[in-house]
Parts: structure tokens; C-alpha cells; sequence
């Protein structure tokens, strides 16, 4: 196993609990020096607030890690390509390498949709993804199938009383 997929199979630790709690699973570990600073994993439900993603949670405890705003020698790992919001965070960050897992066709912001890392912005980071693509994507499709059975389980329950 390489350093990338050591990293993303941390980052898949994190979206497993997350689906565990009711949340979609992505998940996220920064790394300097190639130890992991920081992590984070989504809340949106839980916590109820849009900003709970997994890369925001873990830019800002990073950031208090390590005492700055600037993550300029951090890589991020994620198991699904950033949004919008989270691409601009990364951009905002500094953050040096980002890897993702699997891409998002609806609201990927590293390629899929759109990639603003092309953008003329002050920072540009290195963006790869697939790493460990099909075990992300794997993770994110099994949640979303167990999400729908789960409704159509509830429909039938209210439907028969």
C-alpha cells in the first residue's frame, strides 16, 4: 500500500463512522510531513448547519493545530471530490496537494462540474483524484441504497396503517 491510499483508507475510516451516525459518508484527513494533523468527517445532519462538511471540520481544526490559517505544506485527502464551498476553503487554506477518491458528477468543484483550481485565483493546488475510487464510491453508493430501502420500508409502514 502507498502513502495516498494509507491516507484515503484513514479518510474512508472517518466516512464509515459518519454513515454510522446518519451522515453521507465522506471523510477527510490533512497530512504534514506525512502525519495527519487533522481530520474531519461530515455532520451536516447531526450538527444541523450547511458548513459541516468533512474538509471545512478538518481545515479548521488543522488550523488551530498548527496555529495559522495558511496550510501551505498540508495535503488533504478526501473521499469524494470537494464542492464548491469546500474547493474554495482548500484554495483559501493555501492548502498545497489535494487527493480525492471518487468524483462528484453534481457538485465536484476539482473537475467534474467545474474546476477552480484553474481558476485565476492567488493559489492553485496539485488536485488527483481516484485514488481508492472504487472503494469511496462503494461506501457513498451502499449508504445511499440503504438510505432509499430504509424510505421505501417507512412509505409501506404508513401506508398499511
Amino acid at each position: 500500500m502507498n502513502e495516498h491510499e494509507k491516507f484515503m483508507k484513514m479518510a474512508l475510516g472517518r466516512a464509515s463512522t459518519a454513515a454510522k451516525q446518519g451522515e453521507t459518508p465522506v471523510g477527510c484527513v490533512i497530512v504534514k510531513d506525512g502525519r495527519v494533523v487533522s481530520g474531519g468527517r461530515n455532520r451536516r445532519e447531526n450538527g444541523k448547519n450547511a458548513l459541516c462538511h468533512a474538509e471545512i471540520s478538518a481545515i479548521n481544526a488543522a488550523c488551530k493545530k498548527l496555529g495559522g490559517w495558511r496550510l501551505c505544506e498540508c495535503d488533504l485527502y478526501v473521499t469524494l471530490e470537494p464542492c464548491p464551498m469546500c474547493a474554495g476553503a482548500i484554495i483559501n487554506a493555501r492548502i498545497k496537494n489535494v487527493y480525492f477518491g471518487a468524483s462528484d458528477k453534481k457538485a465536484g468543484s476539482f473537475g467534474s462540474v467545474v474546476n477552480l483550481a484553474e481558476l485565476p485565483y492567488n493559489h492553485k493546488p496539485n488536485v488527483e483524484g481516484g485514488i481508492l475510487e472504487k472503494e469511496c464510491a462503494f461506501v457513498l453508493s451502499e449508504f445511499f441504497k440503504e438510505l432509499r430501502a430504509n424510505k421505501k420500508k417507512s412509505k409501506a409502514v404508513e401506508e398499511s396503517i
